[in-house]
């Protein structure tokens, strides 16, 4: 803009602007999504990062609106728990983290030369395996930035038809209408324009297996990560994610790398209809009353009913993939929620939710006698009291009794 000798604005444009018109309809749905989860969150708390891992969590159990709206407003749930007086022991140690990330280095050292002779091996390629990979700077300024930037060298490298090695790029995924932003281990371009995800772990591959459990939990995380590439993919031509995952491990308890290609599709399947399931972070925002925060510095009573006014759906396996696991165990156990023995027997019990209404459906107190389960519990109350009667005759029969009608029945 040109000014005036004087300093002073040209004569053709007002020396004051006026102000810009206001919004009838308020500020614009994600802006106001963002500034109320921030609110909940605490006005000087930092977001805590939604990553793979508690999306894994959140996609096997898709009921709990509780977690779905602390995981979308990026709530510390380690500090909430805390402050809520029931401190969880769920985590990574500081010692497995930092062995980790000792061995990740390892692995990913001199370009990434020993990620990619795996990569080859693992999934049975001919040929001698590539020397090197294009490692391209994935810098940026914010999660937006970095999931930009990690988009257009997916691109650049699926154009140029060689070996291209991603370390920890960023990636995006929508969550109950609120993005989450995944960092995956490693991602390899392919010359035929597939990409690989690749996830490294601290737990060891012992004569070429693992333990079941974590590689089941690994093959979720990276089943989020091919969720979230499939839809760069979308966007991206002569591109394909491939279901095979690879999963890199210290071999038998050395620091050397062995690697294992993982099928992840029935897991990529189940969490894309769960995360489908999931309720919008605003529907269960609107739940909560006036004032209420997560806020760690706010007060053990204020937090309790700000936390108990969204529905949790606890299970046993929350002990193993979240923080508020103790109080909400402690919470449903004060309830009687059939939930606390497991989905297993909830789901056998039915419409039978409490373990009070159980018990008086067993006595025959309540309960419709048709009811499938009614009916089941109903028999085992009458087996078990046929089981305690009979062993209460037989304490009760003298010795030389109890002696001579063994003997008869053995006669007979």
């Amino acid at each position: 803009m040109s000014e005036s000798p004087a300093g002073g604005p040209p004569p053709h444009i007002p020396a004051t602007r006026p102000a810009p018109p206001a919004n009838p309809a308020g500020p614009a749905p994600a802006t106001a999504l963002r500034q109320r989860l921030a609110e909940l969150r605490g006005p000087t708390v930092v977001p805590h990062p939604l990553d793979a891992r508690a999306l894994a969590a959140l996609a096997a159990n898709p009921g709990c609106k509780r977690r779905a709206l602390l995981d979308g407003a990026g709530v510390d749930k380690t500090g909430l728990a805390t402050a809520l007086g029931s401190p969880s022991g769920f985590g990574q140690s500081q010692f497995a983290f930092m062995r980790g990330n000792a061995f990740e280095a390892r692995v990913k050292a001199d370009g990434g030369t020993e990620l990619l002779r795996l990569l080859h091996e693992s999934l049975g390629d001919g040929g001698e395996p590539p020397e090197g990979a294009r490692v391209p700077d994935l810098t940026a300024a914010g999660p937006e930035g970095r999931t930009a930037r990690t988009a257009l060298a997916l691109r650049e490298a699926t154009a140029a038809g060689g070996w291209s090695l991603l370390d920890h790029p960023m990636l995006a995924l929508e969550v109950a209408g609120s993005p989450a932003y995944l960092e995956p281990d490693a991602v390899v371009v392919r010359p035929d324009g597939r990409w690989t995800v690749i996830e490294i772990k601290s737990f060891p591959m012992i004569d070429g297996s693992a333990d079941a459990a974590k590689v089941g939990g690994a093959a979720r995380q990276s089943a989020v990560y091919v969720l979230a590439l499939e839809a760069v993919a979308a966007r991206t031509e002569g591109a394909e994610v491939s279901h095979d995952v690879l999963l890199v491990c210290p071999k038998d308890f050395s620091n050397l790398p062995a690697g294992s290609v993982v099928d992840v599709r029935k897991q990529r399947a189940v969490t894309r209809r769960q995360l489908t399931r999931l309720t919008r972070i605003e529907e269960i925002a609107a739940l909560l009353p006036e004032g209420a925060s997560f806020d760690p510095g706010c007060s053990a009573e204020a937090l309790t009913a700000a936390v108990e006014a969204v529905p949790a759906a606890y299970a046993p396996e929350c002990l193993a993939a979240c923080e508020l696991a103790f109080h909400c165990r402690a919470k449903s156990r004060a309830r009687g929620d059939v939930r606390t023995l497991g989905r297993g027997v909830s789901g056998e019990l039915g419409g039978l939710t409490t373990v009070r209404a159980v018990l008086d459906a067993a006595a025959g107190k309540e309960g419709d006698p048709a009811d499938p389960a009614v009916a089941a519990l109903r028999r085992a109350a009458a087996l078990r009291a046929e089981a305690l009667e009979g062993a209460a005759t037989l304490r009760a029969e003298p010795s030389g009794a109890t002696a001579d009608r063994e003997g008869t029945a053995a006669c007979h």
